[in-house]
């Protein structure tokens, strides 16, 4: 229906709900404005004139065909519905029991007890005591995953010793994608809207299986405190909502802001919605609950890379490379330099090897014919060693996801390109940069979304539009002796490119693959092959393609960060030529919320040199 004939409609629905007699029905004009009402039916604001629209986009969710656009004709009928006499899964109270809570609570109405077959199955089977929120950390070869994820688990009484919370059932909000669609294509579809979504139900075991064994992603688990009422209140709403498209978008509308939708249902007042400006990121969203004094208690639980990595690096070197050497086959278990160990080091020794080659079986898919004598062998082995400790657990990082930097970013910089000077506003609503306090972010790794930079040149004076990136993603994640990772990058956008005569804005597709190194805990170094496309009119020919390298240090620290190194191009298509540059750039960190930044670079391009250097502040929203 196009909008302006639903306003239409809503008005018209509006006008007449306001002529039924005063003694046939409570006056609900200012009930259907209270915001528990407005969280219940997904209401939000228009953004042009009065009124509301529900982001719920399934008729079957609304009772009035006018609810989408009208709270108060939404509130009416269902406030009719609930009063009808009958019974069963049909009803309005089975259909919308948090709805029936909610009115009867504020309004005298009669009580009438109703069985609700289905609803009531659906209580006794999710068992649900508490409330836990869980974070999955981000995971970049994803474009669905690269903000992280949060789920909501469903945990049964403490007492209640059959069940277990790996047992437990969770509720999550995603995008119904089909299953043939390539990672762009959803990235497209997810950004604007193409995918309806919808909120499933699923045992905790497989998200675990998913997200800590699969894609190895570190989880955090925060329970709420909410009341048992407030927790069957938000049952309630899942069940209204549980078959019901909502347009999934990537940014805003996705899985972590239906999550918000529900607490909010469970307990009114708390306006977690209202933190949503632009966009719902995960760790954004998971951040304003702690701030909100919605938790009671947070637990960590690695991934399965996270604990073998911690069991290989609590072996000394000499050990990690015995370690090494039984994993390839290339050290037999019974060998003298294994066996001549004492016995608590030979058993950390087995035990890492084993996880080591467990994990690489199952998440790697080495050869069942090379894994599975080796893990007996080392198995029996390990059973030949008395009274030695179980290996040790990873311990929490000491900084979570929720409390490293805010990942809107505002920065104000001041700086000279060759003879002219710069003033330079930057806008980034997400993420993170390599140079960004790395407390509470992957190491090594930056996913920056829609960045632009503007600056006002001086001399003569002059407003430009210096880059836009749409999505810029880099993963740096260090190979050693067990693990050989690829390092990678890929970006699009616009910037500023030199054609000779002018600086000009170009579109520009660029990416890279290699390796990085860890030189310390701190500090790697990386080496990429790289490829940059840009298409312009004003580049010869209306395009250009170059392949090169990026050669660097990069080092990360709670204090400061710092990226250097040169990189290399050869155009080849349209004016032959090369472009090489010196770069380094530097932050001081101001704790979360501000970094004093420099940046300094040398280029040669056209056979001439040029010199970028700016001095400035970032701010963290």
């Amino acid at each position: 229906m196009p909008a302006p004939l639903r306003l239409a409609l809503a008005a018209f629905g509006l006008a007449i709900s306001t002529l039924t007699p005063a003694d046939t029905a409570p006056n609900t004009s200012q009930l259907a404005l209270e915001p528990g009402w407005l969280t219940l039916g997904h209401y939000r604001p228009n953004r042009f004139g009065n009124g509301y629209t529900s982001q719920a986009d399934d008729q079957n969710f609304f009772l009035n065909p006018l609810g989408e656009l009208s709270p108060k004709a939404e509130l009416d009928a269902t406030l009719a519905a609930i009063q009808l006499p009958g019974s069963g899964d049909g009803h309005a109270r089975c259909r919308f029991p948090a709805r029936d809570r909610w009115l009867r609570a504020r309004l005298d109405l009669p009580e009438a007890p109703i069985s609700c077959p289905a609803f009531e199955q659906w209580q006794r089977t999710l068992n649900t005591d508490t409330v836990t929120m869980v974070f999955a950390a981000s995971y970049l070869n994803s474009p669905s995953s690269m903000f992280g994820h949060t789920f909501l688990r469903l945990d049964p009484p403490s007492d209640d010793q059959s069940t277990d919370l790996l047992l437990a059932n969770t509720i999550s909000y995603a995008a119904d994608a089909a299953a043939h669609d390539s990672e762009l294509l959803f990235a497209y579809k997810g950004i604007f809207g193409g995918y309806p979504g919808i909120t499933t139900v699923q045992p905790y075991y497989d998200k675990l299986r998913l997200y800590t064994d699969i894609e190895n992603r570190d989880l955090w688990e925060y329970t709420l405190n909410l009341t048992p009422d407030e927790v069957d209140q938000l049952l309630a709403h899942a069940w209204e909502i549980r078959d019901r498209n909502f347009d999934y978008y990537f940014f805003d509308e996705n899985c972590a802001y239906r999550l918000l939708a529900l607490i909010d249902v469970a307990r009114p007042g708390t306006n977690l919605l209202g933190e949503v400006s632009t966009h719902a990121i995960p760790s954004d969203t998971v951040r304003w609950i702690v701030d909100k004094d919605l938790v009671s208690e947070i637990h960590y639980r690695p991934s399965a890379a996270t604990t073998v990595s911690y069991g290989l690096d609590q072996l000394p070197a000499a050990q990690r490379q015995l370690a090494a050497g039984l994993a390839q086959g290339n050290t037999a278990v019974s060998a003298p330099e294994v066996s001549q160990l004492d016995a608590p080091s030979r058993a950390r020794l087995l035990d890492a090897t084993y996880d080591y080659v467990r994990y690489q079986s199952e998440a790697e898919g080495w050869p069942r014919a090379q894994a599975a004598p080796l893990s007996h062998n080392l198995l029996r082995a390990r059973s030949e060693i008395d009274d030695a400790t179980e290996p040790s657990t990873p311990p929490p990082p000491a900084i979570r996801d929720d409390q490293g930097h805010d990942t809107f970013r505002v920065s104000l910089g001041k700086g000279r390109l060759g003879d002219r000077s710069f003033s330079q506003l930057t806008l980034r609503p997400a993420y993170h940069d390599l140079l960004d306090p790395p407390d509470g972010y992957r190491r090594g790794a930056q996913l920056q979304f829609l960045r632009l930079d503007a600056r006002y040149y001086t001399g003569p004076d002059e407003l430009q539009l210096e880059r836009l990136i749409g999505v810029e993603i880099r993963s740096l994640s260090p190979r050693d002796d067990f693990f050989s990772p690829l390092s990678w990058q890929v970006g699009f956008g616009g910037r500023r490119t030199d054609v000779g005569s002018d600086r000009v804005l170009t579109p520009y597709l660029e990416g890279g693959a290699g390796g990085s190194w860890a030189l310390s805990p701190a500090s790697q170094t990386f080496a990429l092959v790289t490829a940059d496309l840009e298409i312009d009119d004003d580049i010869h020919r209306g395009y250009d393609f170059a392949p090169g390298v990026d050669v660097g240090l990069l080092y990360q620290s709670p204090r400061a960060s710092l990226l250097t190194g040169v990189r290399s191009k050869a155009w080849i298509v349209s004016n032959q030529h090369r472009q090489d540059q010196l770069y380094l750039n530097g932050n001081v960190h101001l704790g979360r919320r501000a970094s004093v930044f420099a940046e300094f670079a040398r280029e040669r391009h056209f056979n001439r040199y040029q010199n970028l250097w700016q001095l400035g502040l970032h701010g963290y929203f």
